[in-house]
This record gives C-alpha cells, sequence and structure tokens, in this order.
C-alpha cells in the first residue's frame, strides 16, 4: 500500500464478521486447502506490514484470520465508516490480493528429529492396530511425508499440521491424557502435531522429538509458524540423548 493510496478495489471477496469490541474474523473460505493457507498467510503478512491504527496481532488458523484492535484508536482514526467494525472492515476488504500474493514466500522446510515408540511413543501400538500396519510401517510412512502448518494454536507454539499418510488415520482418545510431555508427537484424525509443552492432551502419541518446540527465550519463541513445512526423521534413543545434550 502507499500513503497516496492505501485502499484498494478488491479483486477477491472475503467474509468479515465481528468476534467483540475488540476483533473481528476474515473468513476466506470453508474448506481447508494449501491454497487457502498460501492466501491467508500472504495477506496477513501484507497487513501486518501495514497495519491500519489500532492493530494490535492477529490469530491465522485454518480458514480464518482473526484480528485484534485497540478500539479507541480505531474509533479516532481517519478511516472510513461510523463504527469500529465498519472502520476495520473498510481496510481489511481493500487489501488486495495481487499484493497478497506477491508476498508468499517459498515455504520454509524443517526437519524434526522423532524418536517413535517406546516410553516416548506408547500409543504407535494402537495407531497400527487401527490401521493394520506393524510398527516399523507406521514409522516409516509418518516419516515419508511432506507435512504443511495449517495453524499454531491449543497452546503456544502447538503446530496444527496436514499432509498425512491416508493409511495412519486415527481418532482422538475417548479418555484424554493428564499428562503428555513436552516434545510428544501425536496423530489425531487426519492430523499429526508436537506437543511445545507439557499438557493434558487427547492425540495418540508415537513419538517424541528432543527439539524444543517453544521457547520464550527466542526472538521467535514458537519453531513452528504456519506455512512451514515439515518433515520428520526417524531418530534412535542414542541420537535422541545427544540431541538433548546439544
Amino acid at each position: 500500500m502507499t500513503e497516496e493510496s492505501p485502499y484498494f478495489t478488491p479483486d477477491y471477496s472475503v467474509n468479515i464478521y465481528g468476534l467483540n469490541e475488540q476483533s473481528v474474523t476474515v473468513e476466506f473460505g470453508t474448506v481447508i486447502s494449501e491454497e487457502i493457507l498460501q492466501l491467508i498467510t500472504s495477506y496477513n503478512r501484507v497487513l501486518m506490514q501495514n497495519p491500519f491504527p489500532g492493530l494490535i496481532t492477529t490469530v491465522p488458523a485454518y480458514c480464518t484470520l482473526t484480528v485484534f484492535f485497540d478500539p479507541l484508536l480505531v474509533h479516532t482514526s481517519n478511516l472510513p465508516g461510523e463504527t469500529c467494525f465498519d472502520k476495520v472492515s473498510y481496510f481489511l476488504n481493500h487489501i488486495k490480493q495481487s499484493e497478497s500474493r506477491q508476498a508468499i514466500n517459498k515455504p520454509v522446510e524443517i526437519i524434526i528429529p522423532v524418536c517413535y515408540g517406546g516410553s516416548f511413543g506408547a500409543d504407535i501400538e494402537t495407531v497400527a492396530k487401527i490401521n493394520q500396519l506393524s510398527i516399523a510401517e507406521v514409522i516409516e510412512r509418518h516419516s515419508s511425508m511432506q507435512y504443511i502448518v495449517y495453524m499454531i494454536g491449543f497452546v503456544p507454539g502447538f503446530a496444527y499440521m496436514g499432509g498425512m499418510d491416508a493409511s495412519l488415520q486415527t481418532p482422538r482418545k475417548q479418555v484424554p491424557d493428564a499428562t503428555i510431555p513436552a516434545g510428544s508427537v501425536g496423530i489425531a484424525g487426519m492430523q499429526t502435531g508436537i506437543y511445545p509443552i507439557e499438557t493434558p492432551g487427547g492425540w495418540q502419541i508415537i513419538g517424541r522429538t528432543p527439539l524444543k518446540m517453544f521457547d520464550v527465550n527466542r526472538a521467535e519463541p514458537s519453531l513452528l509458524k504456519g506455512g512451514n513445512l515439515v518433515r520428520f526423521r526417524a531418530i534412535n534413543i542414542d541420537e535422541f540423548n545427544t540431541y538433548g545434550k546439544q
């Protein structure tokens, strides 16, 4: 966007609805897809690089982007509209799609080492049994795919990843575990994910990574973010312990 013309006639449409007096949600569609993910990621990047007065932060999800703002700063701004919703909606509706798409960077692929099974992945037998596979086949199929991070949520740094082999599809546990250790790699339906901190959870745990997925002391606390590509690499217990010492 330029100072001369901060608004554009949009060449695509989004559905914007209010959540409360401090936030709105921008809906890009109703189907989970890489195309929508790329649009949300690039749209969000343009928005954060060219914020409207009062913008606080954004939260991307599978098909939506929730935008949080300071109502007082929005209300006193010169954005067109009578209410905060009118003003913010006008701005968000006029982020040009072509400009958003130009902001798409080449996805970053991150390799996540995982020690599968044993005490690190007690539910790998369940995944194998439900899908009529051997444990070795579960490991091979889970570590052979390239995944895409669709969103971060549940707890800080928890990445919801799609792209899993359909033969590994396994439902969540009927009774969640009271404690799942940080670094645990799980499966729920057609998704895989990594628990960044110790927390209760209901995913089927098949392994654990020695990497610290979330660290408030890092410049970017979450190791993964939306749009990243991920591959898992199977390691043994000795390699796991070596990573831990590093």
